[in-house]
């Protein structure tokens, strides 16, 4: 399968921005499962400084803003070519080590409610059919509510509160597998939905590394491993590392932001 994607970011600000830089990471990765017909990244009001890889093998963009302009807008597209393999993506591949993928962040650390949950979910085992149970388990205690996050939130603050979004779904889920002794970490991506073309964010879901399989995907918020919906942008060991955007700025009170991501089939 083949999907068209683009990626469109307004900011308008109130008084014009000093200086401000942003690290993007929106370009789909390469594997054997997924390969980028062509990509590209046009920036209004400012420009591009630099590409780079990085250590989670993220194509990270530095993009610098005009000095005192009062809009910026970055639009990122192409179109990527998929095949099924049913979420699997085999061996891992550096340059972090795997180990890496194991480690705790504040985010995904098992307190209280992560251990709860797990004592609650018997099937729960760092096994293909264990951690799909683990994730139906979490899809039961947290259900899917949009709006009803928000984005410091961490697995114990979603537990919580009862609610989520797919954010707070894969770092709960990361929190158990950590738990459980499995390296796992954050994807976020493009997911093309079937009741419309035009959403306002990216999806994210879960990459557990599994003895015999290596990376195998799962989408706690839909119940599946991913398919050729799915395009892999970014990964870390949460959200943090895989983040759309970030960075700094000096002035430009007043912020206003549009976005806006269109994925369709080619």
């Amino acid at each position: 399968m083949r999907l068209k994607i683009q990626h469109s970011t307004l900011y308008r600000f109130d008084t014009p921005v000093k200086y401000g830089l942003q690290q993007l990471r929106k370009t789909p990765k390469s594997s054997p499962q997924q390969q980028i017909i062509r990509w590209r990244t046009r920036v209004k009001n400012g420009r591009k400084e630099l590409e780079f890889e990085d250590y989670h093998n993220n194509t990270t963009e530095l993009i610098s803003f005009a000095p005192d302009t009062t809009e910026l807008s970055v639009i990122s597209e192409g179109e990527v070519a998929l095949s099924d393999t049913h979420g699997v993506l085999g061996a891992h591949r550096g340059p972090a080590p795997l180990w890496l993928y194991q480690r705790e962040t504040e985010r995904t650390r098992a307190r209280t409610g992560v251990r709860a949950l797990l004592r609650g979910i018997e099937a729960a085992a760092p096994t293909l059919e264990g951690l799909h149970a683990l994730a139906a388990g979490i899809r039961a205690a947290v259900p899917y509510e949009i709006g009803a996050s928000y984005p410091d939130w961490g697995a114990e603050e979603a537990l919580e509160a009862g609610r989520g979004v797919c954010q707070d779904h894969t770092h709960i889920f990361l929190a158990c597998a950590r738990e459980l002794g499995a390296p796992a970490r954050y994807v976020s991506g493009y997911l093309m939905l079937d009741d419309k073309t035009v959403q306002e964010a990216m999806h994210a879901w879960a990459e557990v590394h599994i003895e015999g399989l290596g990376w195998v995907g799962f989408d706690v918020s839909n119940g599946i491993s991913p398919d050729t919906r799915y395009v892999r942008v970014a990964t870390g060991l949460d959200y943090g590392d895989a983040s759309p955007v970030s960075g700094t700025r000096v002035g430009g009170t007043g912020e206003t932001l549009e976005v806006q991501i269109d994925v369709a089939q080619q």
